[in-house]
């Protein structure tokens, strides 16, 4: 008699239904693509009445970015920091925004719309956030012109006075500065740590209030593992999304579009893809070791 599949099983095959999907849209759109990108950064293109035709160079258009362009290596490194110091700050503030939008309070579906809106209209959003209008009213909140607002420099202050480290602190006040840019990039994780906490069973936190548990200890021992999966997810999804906004993509195109030189344009491509590779393994190894998975 033949036995139906076992509940591993099954939970197996719904795991190759969802990747399915995004195989063949990998297949049919982006592996001829990514394979030509590969074969543009070893060639010399032409125009032709047949297209483009190529004529090999090896490793000179390698070369050229990293030892001829006036721009690619700085603005390269400042991407790389640019990501690795925003990653903290992003997902520290999803799921702290996650973590309120998780409350019962009235009008918390409009809460929650609100701060998936910068995802919707990321492009405008950042248009404007470079605008000097916005400069300004960042400028009153932060500082304040007249000097009476509560400043980044107060803060620092009153963060050095109460025993956090200069480095620390720092960070923090660099995180307020930036407080546009990382909500406007935040949309996205809210959402996934919101699922997450909705997801945790709320006799976890019965029981926890039983024996005593304050909520500070509740986050940390049942909230903060619970979702700690979760955590990962939303790095490699932040490493994976400053692909849209950083000054790099910006050179990367502007070299394609503008200056009409694909070759090395698909060079940049795959040495930013490289290194980011690099990157995003390091976090996740290093990230993996640290979550707990609740069967």
């Amino acid at each position: 008699m033949r036995k139906g599949l076992t509940m591993s099983q099954k939970k197996s095959w719904i795991g190759v239904m969802f990747v399915v999907p995004w195989f063949l849209g990998f297949v049919f759109l982006f592996a001829i693509p990514l394979y030509e990108s590969l074969v543009y950064s070893f060639n010399n293109l032409t125009v032709a009445l047949s297209g483009f035709d190529t004529k090999f160079a090896g490793l000179k258009f390698y070369e050229e970015i990293f030892y001829k362009h006036p721009t690619f290596n700085r603005v390269l490194m400042d991407s790389i920091v640019s990501l690795l110091v925003n990653i903290p700050s992003i997902v520290i503030f999803s799921l702290f925004a996650a973590s309120l939008l998780n409350q019962k309070f009235r009008g918390r579906v409009l809460a929650r719309a609100i701060f998936f809106l910068p995802v919707l209209l990321a492009t405008n959003l950042l248009s404007i956030e470079q605008s000097s209008d916005l400069a300004s009213v960042a400028q009153t909140v932060t500082g304040g012109v007249d000097g009476t607002g509560f400043t980044s420099s107060e803060l620092e202050t009153l963060m050095l006075q109460s025993g956090f480290g200069s480095e620390l602190t720092s960070y923090i006040t660099g995180s307020v500065n930036r407080i546009y840019e990382i909500i406007s990039h935040s949309g996205v994780q809210i959402l996934v740590f919101l699922a997450g906490l909705q997801s945790v069973s709320p006799s976890l936190y019965e029981a926890a209030k039983i024996e005593g548990a304050t909520g500070y200890e509740a986050f940390w021992k049942i909230t903060f593992p619970m979702v700690s999966p979760l955590i990962l997810t939303n790095i490699v999804y932040t490493v994976i999304d400053s692909y849209n906004y950083n000054k790099l993509s910006v050179l990367i195109n502007e070299t394609a579009f503008k200056a009409l030189n694909f070759s090395l344009s698909a060079a940049m491509s795959w040495v930013y893809f490289i290194v980011t590779s690099i990157i995003l393994l390091i976090l996740v190894r290093a990230v993996s070791t640290k979550v707990f998975y609740h069967d």
